[in-house]
């Protein structure tokens, strides 16, 4: 019985303790919300937004939109510029925060509200940015969940504390130290300089290809230099976080050099091939190739390993770069996009060759796509010509030129066989086809012989 009353005793002090704590908690917050100082910065907060949107929104009525950036270089940046501003509005704010968070620590003002206002802005901006940067379903939920509490953290003076305890867990090998703090700040900034080099290259692979001043040639030149770039900026950043003293790998380097040279000879030729290749212009985007061993289609792009051609059935051949060096490659339009075809066909020997030829011409010059008229050349006109005698009737063949390739939906061969076909129908000239003879021998005929008169 005593035991249940000390209970209920201790219970009802408990109870009291902490309302008696919330009540002070309450009476704290209440004297600082009603305080001047909360006043005075709540006034500063206010007046910090004002400024900042009047500014933002001066600066947007300024700069004209752009929609086109590849228009000229100029248009570029201003199409740059017109992204900026979507953010200038929350940029000034913070930027006015933290000068008014420098001024209150010097002059020793308490601005515990101006740093929580601060601390809030730059949660939803950094979210907005994610939100409106970000593609990737995963690389955003890391940014989320990972970056913003890690933001977090260190604005609110915790995060040095977290590492400091992290540092001290720490498992050696050999010589080398490796600590848990070592490992999540390669993983972190790892993804992030993962995203922010495939951001920037596909960025930087757009607004270059975008200079409608430049040829196509030095448009994948300096995509490629761009690329090049970009991974080694990456790659020594990589080791910067690392801790890798990247002056004690000098030699080391210097040896592993030598290995991978050859070791990744193939690497190293396709892309030093590939940078021949676009320097020399031999090849270009939209050049139909026919390669040595048959393969043929039109290039779509260039990788640093291999180029893309594409056929017309709607495959993607990926050939290493070397292959255009080392092997024999036609080039169909790489100076002129007229192409010379023909198509064959017979008559009958007892066919008027001669006005025939003529009929021919005329029918396969009124094709839309052949090229003909009295402005051009004779020799690009159509022609109609013998090849040889075979064994049932002449063999004939027209050449035409046209533009482009004559395949998919350029296709002109074979409405020029059905023209001719239905011309030699019009004009009744017989269209040969292999006839055979048959003899049926009679063992019991009754022989000739030859006699010689005496």
């Amino acid at each position: 019985m005593t035991a249940t009353k000390n209970t209920a005793n201790t219970l009802n002090i408990t109870t009291e303790s902490l309302a008696g704590a919330i009540n002070e908690y309450f009476v704290v917050a209440q004297d600082a919300l009603t305080s001047m100082g909360f006043l005075i910065q709540l006034s500063i907060v206010l007046t910090i937004y004002l400024c900042s949107f009047l500014i933002a929104a001066k600066l947007r009525r300024k700069v004209t939109p752009v929609k086109d950036p590849s228009a000229s270089p100029s248009q570029a940046l201003e199409f740059v510029v017109n992204k900026l501003l979507a953010v200038v509005f929350p940029m000034l704010a913070i930027s006015f925060l933290t000068l008014s968070l420098l001024l209150g620590e010097q002059y020793k003002i308490d601005t515990w509200l101006i740093n929580a206002v601060l601390i809030i802005a730059v949660l939803l901006f950094l979210n907005t940015v994610i939100r409106a940067v970000v593609d990737g379903e995963h690389i955003a939920a890391f940014m989320r969940w990972v970056v913003l509490p890690l933001v977090f953290l260190h604005m609110v003076g915790i995060l040095p504390h977290i590492i400091a305890v992290l540092e001290t867990i720490a498992i050696t090998v050999g010589n080398v130290e490796i600590s848990f703090y070592g490992i999540g700040r390669v993983l972190v900034f790892g993804v992030i300089l993962f995203w922010l080099g495939k951001a920037f290259r596909m960025t930087g692979k757009k607004l270059i290809r975008n200079q409608k001043k430049l040829d196509v040639t030095t448009k994948e030149v300096f995509t490629k230099v761009f690329e090049v770039a970009l991974f080694c900026v990456g790659f020594l950043l990589l080791l910067n976080i690392m801790g890798i003293n990247l002056t004690a790998l000098a030699v080391f380097g210097g040896a592993l050099g030598v290995g991978l040279g050859l070791g990744l000879q193939t690497i190293a030729s396709n892309f030093i091939s590939g940078i021949i290749i676009l320097v020399d212009r031999s090849l270009t985007i939209g050049d139909f190739i026919e390669l040595e061993d048959g393969s043929k289609g039109f290039v779509r792009e260039f990788r640093m390993r291999y180029t893309v051609l594409e056929t017309y059935d709607g495959k993607d051949i990926l050939v290493p770069n070397e292959k255009f060096i080392n092997s024999l490659m036609t080039n169909w339009t790489h100076k002129d996009p007229k192409q010379r075809y023909r198509i064959d066909f017979s008559v009958a020997y007892k066919t008027d060759i001669r006005a025939m030829c003529e009929i021919i011409k005329e029918a396969v010059a009124e094709h839309p796509q052949v090229i003909s008229g009295e402005d051009i050349p004779f020799e690009e006109c159509p022609d109609c010509e013998i090849d040889s005698f075979g064994d049932f009737g002449v063999n004939m063949f027209v050449e035409f030129w046209m533009f482009g390739i004559d395949d998919g939906k350029n296709r002109v061969g074979g409405d020029l066989l059905l023209i001719v076909f239905e011309t030699l129908r019009e004009h009744n000239i017989e269209i040969p086809f292999p006839q055979r003879e048959v003899r049926i021998l009679d063992d019991n005929a009754p022989s000739i012989r030859n006699t010689t008169p005496k």
